[in-house]
């Protein structure tokens, strides 16, 4: 503690404890929703299937969400808990260069769908991530992935937004509250990397 402070508890911004207590109350609800759990399952095989036929993972999203899809890309292709094979997998926002030359001489929509035409493949995995779920690049992504009939994962809110009816997976988060969706979707994420890691490298 720095010299002189003195810690005054009662002064403490209730607005802390609020926050933390709202995080776990979605966490919570997380965890007692069968079918999304289910769904996490799914993924889990799903993206296991697409490495096993030297597939790739591709991962998407806007703001937070970008920096989620860059850290979730990095736990698979670095490693997780622990070290062996890389897995093919990159977050499609991490070519600035790229990312900026399409939005200025495209449109800002076509960033992640111009890159998924030129990345990805049949049987690819795609993670779209949104938590309202009505992201326009990322909703352009989609439809541009499943023309080349890659496999969508959703990430998003709890109504899925126009996401719903477009994604093979939804992952949407029991909550209306973008901070506590994205703490969630960083939860599951790592979740789905764990499971990923275990069952490839077959490590207890």
């Amino acid at each position: 503690m720095p010299f002189g402070v003195t810690l005054n508890y009662e002064s403490m911004n209730p607005r802390i404890k609020e926050v933390i207590a709202q995080s776990i109350a979605t966490k919570e609800a997380v965890m007692a929703d069968e079918r999304l759990l289910a769904t996490v399952q799914e993924v889990v095989n799903t993206c296991i299937i697409t490495f096993k036929n030297n597939g790739k993972v591709l991962f998407c999203g806007n703001g937070g969400s970008a920096a989620d899809a860059q850290h979730l890309a990095a736990e698979l292709s670095g490693r997780f808990y622990f070290d062996r094979e890389p897995l093919f997998a990159e977050a499609l926002h991490v070519n600035s260069s790229f990312v900026t030359a399409v939005a200025n001489d495209y449109h800002y929509e076509e960033v992640y769908a111009r890159m998924i035409r030129a990345a990805g493949r049949k049987g690819d995995v795609l993670f779209a991530m949104s938590t309202s779920g009505n992201s326009a690049n990322i909703i352009q992504a989609i439809k541009d992935a499943k023309k080349i009939e890659m496999i969508v994962i959703g990430m998003t809110g709890e109504s899925g937004g126009k996401m719903r009816d477009l994604c093979d997976f939804l992952i949407n988060i029991p909550s209306h509250d973008t901070p506590r969706i994205q703490e969630c979707h960083m939860m599951l994420g790592h979740l789905i990397c764990e499971l990923i890691e275990n069952e490839l490298f077959k490590i207890k």
